[in-house]
């Protein structure tokens, strides 16, 4: 029996220390009797709790908010099905190399195996989408344990992890002096490695001497917050650079090297290609979209993804941002013999460019109604300034955005990764919107994505977080229903893929927030701009043609 004398914690108070020691400012939950003694604590240590209508919000709102801070999120589940419910969230940040760390409630040790409430084997569960799982087994290591969670969220290519805490071990009480309390910096160190010398100067050669560069910036530039280091690599270099995930807005639109739409023509025709921060998976069809005769160079956070599915000249493990600074100093004195021999090669990306533009263009400007998609990303595009945050989240429709949708600032674009997941939308303005209160979020949604989590648009007006929100409403899941339509013929299309015409601008002003209904294209730009004076989280329902797909899904290529 511990002295009554002594200064006693529980184990939910040693979780908000650690979680404090972290720099973590809120934390998503949904509650549960089994995690009530984690309120407390936070509200001691002044961290804020957002409290949402289900775990999966939770959990995409902690990996929202790892995107946008760069500090790790954490959601707080109970034991369960709530701990089930937060299952695709932590698997989408596990796909999207998302640092965050997921605490899950479990019924008491002493009740262990006998049934009790809501218990179920999550360790067992959590391990193979997380980079650490783990149970916390005494009260006196809950915060150690936090720590260590942490630690293994930084390990390689970021990612998320899972504590498991039993309830008599979060509820009880030990001595202060008998628990060990990390203090914030000092338990776990830089993970930034520079990478090999040797192979940054090889890359610096490389560069220096290829004709027809081309350099993808995907994910990991901004997760390494190396915008800085990218921007001057491929400026001074004469480089242009094509974004991906949320690389996208590493160089503002119009920057003379930056290039969008002439990707495969860069791909195909390049003599030396460096992929930055990004796997060759689907996005990039495994490897097999690069030119076989260009030099490849990929650099990445983790050792496992470099020459993963496709052979490469070079690989560098190591940190983008160091890793780009370092080669634009080695290839320092050399510059203008590489980057004064490019012109004409930037100048032929740029025809390829103008050519797909104008291909898009009489989409861009239609005035058809149904609207036509791509006349509402073009508007949307046009309303977003150096402060707006994108959020896309949906099939089609997003595909549809990701062509056309140019966002201004560095870590400005967001949407699920490689997981594919429909519901991120909601849970990632929630947290953009409550990490950056100066910024403006605009979320595009499909009428299929918004409804998975919909509900929590009360949780955002609840919390008076506002947002521009619009659903681009076809009624239908479009990128699932052009493949079966290919597949099976007219007659069999409309096959589990069909939805109601639910008027999402009603649903909003139901909840408190801002509605608008818009069938007429011209109407697009100025409904923007109420919901934007608004003040308020809004919806606008803008009815698309249910018979316009985006190339991508025409292609198919997410399957291919």
């Amino acid at each position: 029996m511990p002295d009554d004398s002594q200064d006693l914690i529980s184990g939910g108070h040693l979780v908000a220390k650690a979680l404090k020691a972290e720099g973590v400012d809120v934390i998503y939950t949904l509650c549960g009797g089994h995690i009530i003694d984690i309120y407390d604590g936070c509200v001691d240590e002044g961290i804020d709790v957002i409290d949402v209508r289900h775990e999966q919000v939770a959990a995409h709102a902690a990996d929202g908010y790892a995107r946008i801070t760069g500090k790790p999120g954490c959601a707080v589940v109970t034991a369960g099905p709530g701990t089930t419910d937060a299952v695709t969230g932590v698997a989408n940040a596990f796909r999207a190399e998302s640092p965050m760390l997921l605490i899950g409630g479990q019924g008491a040790h002493n009740q262990h195996k006998m049934g009790s409430l809501q218990d179920l084997p999550h360790v067992d569960m959590m391990a193979p989408i997380t980079k650490f799982a783990a149970t916390v087994p005494d009260t006196a290591r809950a915060a150690d344990m936090v720590s260590m969670a942490f630690r293994e969220c930084f390990h390689g290519a970021p990612g998320p992890s899972f504590l498991e805490i039993p309830r008599d071990v979060l509820d009880a009480k030990v001595p202060v002096d008998k628990a060990r309390v990390p203090r914030a910096g000092q338990y776990r160190a830089s993970t930034r490695n520079a990478g090999d010398p040797e192979s940054v100067q090889k890359l610096a050669d490389l560069l220096v001497q290829a004709e027809k560069p081309a350099i993808l910036l995907g994910s990991q530039v901004w997760t390494t917050r190396a915008t800085g280091a990218a921007t001057e690599l491929v400026r001074t270099l004469n480089v242009p650079a094509y974004m991906n995930g949320a690389g996208r807005g590493t160089l503002p639109p119009g920057d003379p090297h930056h290039f969008q739409l002439s990707r495969r023509y860069a791909f195909a025709g390049a003599d030396l290609i460096v992929i930055v921060g990004t796997p060759f998976d689907f996005r990039m069809g495994y490897g097999k979209r690069l030119s076989p005769d260009a030099t490849v160079v990929q650099i990445d956070l983790d050792y496992r993804t470099v020459g993963k599915n496709r052979d490469i000249d070079l690989g560098i493990v190591g940190d983008a941002g160091l890793v780009l600074a370092a080669v634009t100093q080695a290839a320092s004195g050399r510059i203008n013999g590489g980057a004064g021999k490019r012109k004409e090669w930037l100048d032929e990306l740029r025809a390829a460019e103008q050519v797909a533009i104008e291909k898009r263009l009489p989409n861009l400007r239609s005035d058809t109604s149904p609207i036509h998609p791509y006349r509402l990303v073009s508007e949307i595009n046009d309303f977003l300034t150096e402060d707006s945050i994108y959020i896309g989240d949906g099939g089609d429709i997003v595909t549809f955005s990701g062509q056309v949708v140019q966002p201004k600032s560095p870590g400005h674009w967001m949407d699920p990764g490689p997981l594919g997941t429909l519901g991120v939308g909601v849970p990632f303005v929630m947290a953009a919107k409550q990490a950056r209160p100066d910024k403006e979020v605009v979320a595009l949604f499909g009428d299929g994505a918004f409804s998975l989590t919909g509900w929590d648009f009360e949780t955002l007006v609840r919390f008076d977080l506002p947002f521009v929100g619009i659903v681009g409403n076809n009624s239908s899941m479009n990128q699932i229903r052009y493949g079966q339509k290919a597949k099976y013929g007219e007659e069999r299309e409309r096959v589990g893929n069909t939805l109601g015409d639910v008027p999402y601008d009603q649903f909003a002003r139901m909840l408190g927030g801002h509605g608008e209904e818009v069938r007429d294209p011209a109407d697009i730009g100025p409904a923007l701009r109420r919901a934007r004076e608004s003040g308020k989280p809004s919806l606008i329902n803008v009815w698309v043609d249910p018979d316009a797909y985006a190339p991508g899904t025409m292609n198919q290529t997410m399957y291919k």
